[in-house]
């Protein structure tokens, strides 16, 4: 018993509100339920009302409370604001989970200038805004945790996606950069690098064989990774387990990077 409750106590986020971006598919949905499971009420902020009836139901079923917001978090504005929306929802947030983001597929040299603005604009500069806001309350009650989504690219050069390469770099930095800073105040940063993950945005190469061939073989593990794979990471860097963690890209990727 006495070991049950110290998992419970270091890993549980009873009493937590957990703040996810992109939270109602893919990647966000699975951590979202991920954190929902370890006891935290959830607060989704997405881009389009889908899949909320069955969202609800599923999160009210486990005894936890979820509230949404909608808004495009690639324009400044409803980033900035995106924060107080769960302030006003339940009084606070514990946890910050920066999912959203979108690719834009490219040659470098044929790529238009729009593409290239959206990808930054919601991939990284909503991140600066959120985090910044997220923190500041954060800061004021003492606690708080930031999960940023980075990639295999925060590592790598990629092809046919520079703008998408440049943001998760990008990403990369910003998760050190705030760690530096708020560290110090008990608020951790940290982000999660996905390998090759089973989601709509990577349909187009799983479908291709040849290419879905030449990753398969280069994964340790022999498989596309599932969303679900990337939950406990995120409970794990949600939890007091990661009190002394800041600044760190949590690889959970099969083994990609280490071949």
């Amino acid at each position: 018993m006495e070991n049950y409750n110290y998992v419970l106590d270091t890993f549980g986020l009873n009493g937590k509100v957990a703040m996810v971006t992109g939270g109602n598919s893919g990647i966000g949905w699975a951590i979202a339920k991920g954190l929902a499971k370890a006891g935290a009420d959830l607060f989704l902020f997405t881009h389009s009302p889908r899949n909320l009836e069955e969202i609800t139901k599923e999160i009210e079923a486990m005894g936890r409370q979820v509230k949404f917001a909608h808004g495009d978090l690639d324009v400044e504005a409803d980033a900035m604001g995106a924060v107080e929306k769960c302030i006003e929802a339940y009084g606070k947030i514990d946890i910050l989970v920066n999912n959203a983001g979108t690719i834009h597929r490219a040659p470098l040299l044929e790529g238009d200038n729009e593409g290239w603005k959206k990808v930054i604009d919601l991939n990284l500069s909503s991140i600066y805004y959120l985090s910044k806001i997220a923190g500041k309350y954060m800061v004021e009650q003492g606690s708080g945790k930031i999960i940023n989504i980075a990639s295999m690219l925060s590592f790598q050069g990629g092809k046919f996606v520079p703008s998408y390469t440049a943001s998760k770099h990008g990403v990369a930095g910003l998760t050190k950069a705030f760690a530096n800073e708020l560290a110090e105040k008990n608020v951790q940063i940290n982000a999660i690098a996905p390998g090759y993950i089973e989601t709509a945005n990577t349909a187009p190469i799983r479908a291709d064989e040849k290419r879905n061939a030449e990753i398969l073989g280069r994964i340790p593990a022999g498989r596309w990774g599932k969303p679900d794979d990337l939950a406990a990471a995120a409970v794990f860097l949600a939890s007091k387990a990661s009190d002394y963690m800041n600044g760190h890209i949590v690889c959970v990727d099969g083994g990609w990077l280490v071949r």
